[in-house]
């Protein structure tokens, strides 16, 4: 299997720093608005529609579980992709992931820096956002160069202060729950099922941010995939009751506009609006500090296995972490969401994870056919032969179906840069 030049990275990841890292890549701000545009569609069986769209991405979920457990590198996907299809598959895997997770930071920055702008007056307007996301990106950026464990810590804090309020308003709203919300006797039918079913595949991607740090944690390949597994389950029951909590509490004329926001001041007034918005704060906060943690490993993996200049690989000396690349991701996002130039990358960004998942998926054969005796009696090996991965393909091929034209338009245009600058560097040998 691929092999970089060695770990220079420190394992300052463990099962808590793992699975905040997979926690914080699924839970950002769309759960706070979404479960109002899936229940315009889907009405009172809005819940069970999470629960079984959940249980269904569980199959990709579940693939890269067992990918994981077969490496200890960082990189996650670029090196299933380079194994399996040789560098240039990797190398565009690893590419298309990048520009996913950095234009999806600097989309929910400038939501962040929104959000604060309702909160407080003084915060609203062009200058006060311009120092909000300036001072989030640049904040975020420092934190991980001065060492994982500190990102691992601003995603704990982050963790807390957005799930604490979110499990309140599960147990306040769970008073409204009558047994026609819970078990509705409406028919089943959801109203343009292929895009509200695109819409809520938002809500459960960014899991494969935790095998990107595969370098810096502890035992990954048995850490990793029990909590990939464990973490994931988790949300998608929390999602269950917090759309059921949801349909349960604002009426059904109110389903388009409404958000959790308007659950929690129906449940709790002014008080209960203040602290949802303050958790959906957090939420994207800890979803950009799982970015900032998770996106330069990838660049970093792609040096670290010839794809791009060696300079890329650079390690700081005294804090171990891949600071040129965390800067570099960190003058991306903050150009990006200071000029909004990344709208249409965010459109597309959907897309290029999609793209990257069925790679993922068509990989594990190779990887399981190449791996040692010893390491594949260790991996977390899927029951079922091929039907997992077979389903997980089948799933992402029918999402990939329901996008628009314009989304499949800029990611090959964004392919095609790539290509064309890792055609360069191989072509001129810079790196090597």
């Amino acid at each position: 299997m691929t092999k970089a030049s060695g770990n220079r990275l420190r394992r300052d990841i463990g099962s808590y720093g793992a699975a905040f890292l997979v926690l914080n890549g699924l839970i950002g701000a769309g759960i706070f608005a979404l479960p109002g545009k899936v229940a315009v569609n889907a009405g009172l069986l809005s819940p069970w529609l999470f629960l079984a769209v959940g249980a269904l991405f569980l199959s990709v979920v579940l693939v890269f579980a067992e990918l994981a457990s077969y490496y200890e590198e960082t990189g996650g996907p670029v090196l299933y992709a380079s194994d399996a299809f040789g560098p240039l598959a990797g190398f565009g895997t690893g590419w298309l992931l990048f520009l996913s997770r950095t234009t999806a930071f600097a989309a929910n920055a400038t939501v962040m820096a929104s959000y604060l702008g309702s909160l407080f007056d003084v915060l609203a307007g062009d200058t006060p956002r311009l120092i909000i996301i300036s001072t989030v990106v640049l904040g975020l950026t420092w934190a991980n160069i001065l060492g994982v464990r500190d990102g691992v810590r601003a995603m704990g804090v982050f963790t807390f202060l957005k799930a604490a309020p979110l499990i309140v308003l599960v147990l306040l709203g769970l008073q409204a729950v009558s047994g026609s919300t819970l078990l509705p006797s409406a028919d089943l039918i959801v109203e343009d099922l292929g895009s509200t079913t695109l819409l809520m595949i938002y809500a459960f991607v960014g899991f494969e941010t935790v095998g990107v740090t595969a370098g810096e944690t502890s035992q990954p390949r048995r850490t990793l995939p029990r909590v990939l597994v464990a973490t994931v389950l988790t949300i998608g029951v929390l999602y269950f009751f917090i759309v059921l909590v949801f349909v349960s509490v604002i009426d059904s004329a109110d389903y388009a506009n409404a958000t959790l926001v308007d659950v929690g001041r129906v449940l709790a007034g002014g008080v209960g609006a203040f602290a949802i918005t303050l958790a959906a704060v957090f939420s994207i906060g800890g979803n950009l500090a799982g970015s900032m943690l998770a996106a330069p490993r990838l660049i970093y993996s792609l040096a670290e296995n010839q794809q791009l200049p060696t300079w890329f690989g650079h390690v700081h000396p005294r804090y171990a972490t891949p600071d040129r690349c965390i800067v570099i991701m960190g003058a991306l996002a903050l150009g990006l969401a200071l000029t909004g130039s990344f709208v249409k990358l965010a459109i597309a960004s959907s897309v290029a994870r999609l793209l990257s998942y069925m790679i993922c998926i068509a990989s594990l054969p190779a990887i399981r056919r190449n791996a040692s005796e010893s390491v594949r009696q260790s991996a977390y090996r899927l029951k079922g032969g091929y039907l997992i991965p077979v389903l997980g393909f089948l799933i992402c091929i029918w999402l990939l179906m329901q996008s628009k034209a314009e989304s499949w338009i800029a990611v090959s245009i964004l392919l095609l840069i790539g290509f064309a600058f890792y055609g360069f560097e191989k072509r001129f040998g810079l790196a090597n």
